[in-house]
């Protein structure tokens, strides 16, 4: 390939698209040497909900189900049968009761590991309901009333490459950094990572092989700084040329990453099990998180992921007529679930999982009202999940009050900034100037509270022993009968036996399906000779043992 071809295939664009695994990447590079280096191995990851994603019906507000119902009463999840919502968690306030979707069973068992938090309400003031201005303001990291070329993440990276791109990148990769700092997932570019100055260049090619072999295809060498004359395009050439160079180095560097991570024995559901236009059966954000736990598991050190997935904008036909339960909308609802668990149990099989941080994020929610197209228009406020080993797991924010809805738009609770400066500072370890560069240094007062801290596995075990815990019997020591009792979150196949000394089991207690709630079970144990024995109680993915001693 001559130079001038070469050169020809970089357009404007703010990245340089490859892929990885079949799937389309970005790379952007840049030291991180403002971000605290006791935080240098935490990963951020973007998930964009492209279109508008109406989480009133991922997220049902219990409390208010008949406003609910009667707001949109031809797409509304039923409270009854075989497809009713999920009750999230019977242990919060009234005001935060939620439902989830039916086909979110997946994200109910990442919440109640103690690895969700929902954040309800999330926008920004005078949201305007456009796809291209919301998304141009998220990713800018502005108001409704701001304007800019650049995105939050690029003045972040303009602010931590000195110089940068005054003349070619030369001083990375290194030894310290081989990786780009952030990868985008999928075909396009977004203004997230745009910089106010300087030529990002793009390309495309089919896998890590393709790339590495159409890089090292381009001929010449690359002329001397000093042989170049000045000209208006010097810069830009220059730039390109340090790019072609940079490019060998992360091409090589990836593909060995790539290959390092191996397979996993996690499987990643690709298709939705139920009824759905064909467009909507295929989960195309579980390949991309995939591909990032492989990264990640070999060895990667890039800091920040955007990957993306499609099919929000639910004007119409978001329900199937015959059952709200099924359709486009719950499709999507079942592939962000189980994409998010299928990707944090990938991480947690390599022992990752504390490392990286998940958030979704979409332009805009829904109106609260549906159409007569079984569908819902243009609104305002949404629900952002936020995913990780060290989330603060619950629900931030109040259910809305459905009964005062201006304009049939949910009410904001928090700016989607605070979340993000949260993010920057406790998770990333960035600094002022970081906050400075990326905008969101106004919002850190004003930061929630999204990270564990202090002692994580007391308060990560305090979450679950509030949600799911075997309590001790009663009588212990006993004679002839005890009670047995424990608490359930979730609809759970619950056991629980008497085993002898050597694990022989010798009475079982109870067997069978139980809904969420207190359980207190009497059992007869005067068939059991005296002695010391242990009952074990098992409840989903939830266990404990106790002692448990007989006496006449």
């Amino acid at each position: 390939m001559k130079r001038r071809d070469f050169l020809y295939k970089f357009p404007l664009v703010a990245s340089t698209p490859f892929f990885i695994g079949g799937i389309p990447m970005s790379a952007w590079s840049a030291p991180f040497e403002s971000l605290d280096t006791q935080n240098s191995d935490k990963v951020l990851i973007i998930i964009q909900l492209h279109g508008g994603n109406d989480g009133l019906n991922m997220f049902i507000p219990i409390n208010q189900y008949s406003q609910y119902y009667n707001l949109r009463p031809n797409i509304a999840i039923p409270d009854f049968g075989s497809r009713k919502y999920i009750k999230l968690d019977s242990t919060l306030a009234d005001n935060k009761q939620i439902g989830l979707h039916p086909d979110m069973v997946a994200l109910k068992e990442l919440y109640d590991r103690g690895n969700v938090l929902l954040v309800q309400g999330v926008s920004y003031q005078n949201n305007n309901g456009s796809h291209f201005r919301g998304r141009d303001i998220w990713f800018m990291g502005g108001g409704y009333n701001d304007y800019a070329g650049s995105g939050w993440m690029g003045r972040l990276l303009d602010n931590i490459y000195p110089g940068y791109p005054d003349g070619p990148p030369q001083a990375y990769p290194n030894a310290t950094m081989p990786d780009p700092l952030g990868l985008e997932i999928g075909e396009g570019v977004s203004l997230a990572f745009q910089r106010d100055n300087g030529i990002p260049a793009g390309l495309a090619v089919e896998s890590p092989q393709a790339f590495y072999d159409l890089i090292n295809s381009v001929g010449g060498k690359v002329p001397k700084v000093d042989k170049i004359k000045p000209s208006y395009h010097k810069d830009e050439l220059l730039y390109i040329m340090g790019m072609e160079d940079q490019s060998k180095d992360y091409a090589r560097r990836l593909k060995e990453v790539f290959e390092a991570g191996g397979t996993t024995s996690t499987i990643y559901p690709s298709t939705y099990p139920l009824n759905a236009p064909a467009g909507s059966l295929s989960n195309r954000l579980a390949g991309q998180l995939q591909l990032v736990a492989r990264l990640l598991r070999g060895g990667i050190k890039t800091r920040f992921f955007l990957v993306r997935i499609g099919g929000f904008d639910t004007h119409a036909s978001q329900v199937e007529t015959y059952n709200t339960t099924l359709g486009s909308h719950a499709a999507l609802a079942y592939h962000i679930s189980t994409a998010l668990k299928a990707f944090m149990d990938d991480l947690k099989l390599s022992s990752i999982d504390n490392k990286v941080m998940a958030m979704t994020v979409s332009e805009f929610g829904r109106r609260v009202r549906s159409n007569s197209g079984y569908g819902t228009d243009h609104g305002t406020a949404g629900t952002s999940i936020v995913v990780g080993a060290n989330v603060n797991p619950g629900v931030l924010g109040n259910n809305p009050d459905l009964a005062n809805i201006p304009n049939d738009n949910l009410p904001m609770n928090y700016d989607y900034r605070q979340l993000l400066a949260t993010l920057i500072e406790d998770w990333m370890g960035g600094n002022s100037t970081v906050l400075q560069a990326s905008g969101f240094a106004p919002y850190t007062p004003q930061k929630l509270d999204l990270i564990r801290t202090g002692n994580s596995i007391t308060n990560i075990d305090e979450f679950l022993n509030t949600r799911f815990r075997l309590d001790n019997c009663f009588p212990n020591p006993a004679n002839e009968q005890t009670v047995f009792s424990f608490f359930i979150n979730s609809d759970e196949h619950v056991k629980l036996g008497i085993f002898d000394l050597n694990g022989k089991l010798v009475q079982e207690v109870i067997n069978e399906l139980l809904t969420a709630g207190k359980h207190q079970i009497q059992a007869d144990i005067s068939r059991l000779k005296v002695g010391t024995y242990v009952y074990k109680w098992e409840a989903g993915d939830f266990s404990d043992t106790k002692k448990l001693i007989i006496y006449r």
